[in-house]
């Protein structure tokens, strides 16, 4: 019955468009996003939650490959209690259960760490929303979050995405459009979470200040974790020379579930979506550990449980910005001959501070001496998008190239987040939100069709969203 709902749902939304030759005409957004200051909100805007040494910053993710588990992560600033959590399903409250957490600090330059503690909840239901709370001698704090349903090929999920979103008063405004979109389920993150290192010494009080910021959406529902340049937080000057210290022992993510060995590459399944992160920031080259651990990733996507194959990485491999121009390239190089090859059917990135779209092109040809080193349309390779326009301290990037490339769908220099709706196996729906008069305006949308399944061209389609 499931295969033939199947094939009817996928014959009238093709019904519903039409192909016609591919009409490839990008746009460069003339919106002029209203002028006001890109500064991070004062510290007494972030006030820890009330009660002696309470639970704060409370956050998830995925604690497996599959969905079936949680990683929720809180620090306690005075004692290295409580360092359980109580968790029971909705429509069983008397099923109470406990979960130990693993409890660490750490020291950056003069800052020294509240507790932080990490504790892992396994085998749990598919598509069941459970109730968690985390409580000391004078604050009990309770959230809920939701497992998603089995990994299946026609099973919907709906992705919010956020890059480089920082602490500023657009970074608010940011995260407040998201959390009212009620659909999104989960957040592909895509790196540059707090922005600490552009204070004087990297001052990892601001750490603290983000985590309370995004407790409102974090803690209700995973974010995935992509690591970003503002991540690494290395400054030989100051004495600091263990990169991503900060990031990671603050955002867990379940690397050893996929086989690698390092938080910072790894990959999970959530519904019918196979997503892999990618670290920009760490070695790539043959030889590597993230080049062997993406070699033998790439073989053990399954497109008929998992048909959407998505990359997550921080610097865009295609951008027409003069901001961090052609920073992606070496990456792009190594693997994009993989990603064209797999059909992967999306790439998200961040670091340059706008959004842009790309048509679905690629530029694998090259081999020194063939002159053949511009990017073409390719029905079998991913459409990217850049999204580092979350609303930090550094401000909008709006130097784009001109005339714009051929390869570019759109591009605007705003503030805003996007929703990525999967439906079924063949066809997801991607919008953008601008943020535009205090409101999350849908400045750019498309349909995605996917390369396994349905690998037509998008370009022209006109099915209703």
């Amino acid at each position: 019955m499931a295969s033939k709902a199947w094939c009817g749902s996928a014959i009238l939304l093709a019904l519903l468009f039409t192909i016609v030759k591919p009409s490839y005409g990008g746009i460069t957004s003339k919106y002029v996003r209203k002028a006001q200051p890109s500064i991070d909100m004062p510290l007494k805007d972030y006030p820890p939650p009330k009660g002696y040494n309470a639970p704060e910053q409370v956050h998830i993710t995925q604690g497996d490959h599959t969905g079936r588990a949680i990683i929720i992560s809180w620090i306690t600033p005075v004692e290295p209690t409580p360092d359980t959590v109580t968790y029971w399903p909705a429509k069983e409250p008397c099923e109470k259960k406990v979960a130990k957490a693993s409890t660490i600090t750490y020291k950056y330059y003069t800052y020294t760490s509240g507790y932080i503690h990490h504790a892992t909840i396994k085998e749990l239901e598919y598509d069941t929303k459970y109730f968690y709370e985390i409580a000391c001698d004078e604050s009990v704090r309770q959230f809920h979050f939701s497992t998603p349903p089995a990994p299946g090929p026609d099973v919907p999920y709906t992705f919010g995405i956020i890059g480089d979103l920082g602490q500023t008063y657009a970074s608010k405004e940011t995260l407040s459009h998201y959390i009212s979109n009620k659909n999104a389920q989960a957040m592909l993150f895509l790196g540059d979470l707090s922005y600490a290192d552009d204070y004087p010494n990297h001052d990892n009080v601001r750490w603290d200040t983000w985590g309370r910021l995004v407790e409102r959406s974090v803690a209700y529902q995973p974010w995935i974790w992509t690591p970003g340049n503002h991540e690494i937080d290395f400054d030989q000057d100051i004495g600091e020379i263990e990169p991503f210290k900060p990031y990671n022992h603050r955002c867990p993510t379940p690397y050893k579930a996929s086989g690698s060995t390092s938080p910072l590459w790894y990959s999970v399944k959530r519904a019918s979506a196979y997503i892999i992160v990618l670290s920009s920031y760490s070695a790539y080259g043959k030889y590597t550990p993230q080049y062997q651990w993406l070699e033998k990733e790439f073989p053990k996507v399954n497109r008929s449980e998992t048909p959407w194959l998505i990359i997550l990485v921080h610097s865009p491999w295609y951008n027409s910005n003069g901001y961090h121009y052609m920073e992606g390239e070496t990456m792009r190089v190594q693997f994009e001959k993989w990603v064209v090859q797999n059909k992967v059917d999306l790439v998200f990135a961040g670091h340059v501070h706008s959004y842009e779209r790309s048509f679905r092109i690629s530029n694998i040809k090259y081999n020194i001496t063939n002159g053949l080193s511009f990017p073409v349309n390719d029905s079998s390779a991913p459409m990217y998008f850049t999204l580092g326009d979350g609303g930090n301290i550094e401000g909008l990037a709006a130097e784009f190239s001109a005339p714009q490339p051929e390869y570019s769908a759109f591009r605007e220099a705003s503030f805003g987040h996007a929703i990525l709706d999967i439906k079924n196996r063949t066809h997801a729906h991607f919008t953008w939100h601008r943020n535009q008069d205090d409101k999350p305006v849908a400045a750019d949308s498309t349909w995605v069709f996917n390369r396994y399944w349905f690998a037509q061209d998008e370009t022209n389609c006109k099915l209703p969203a």
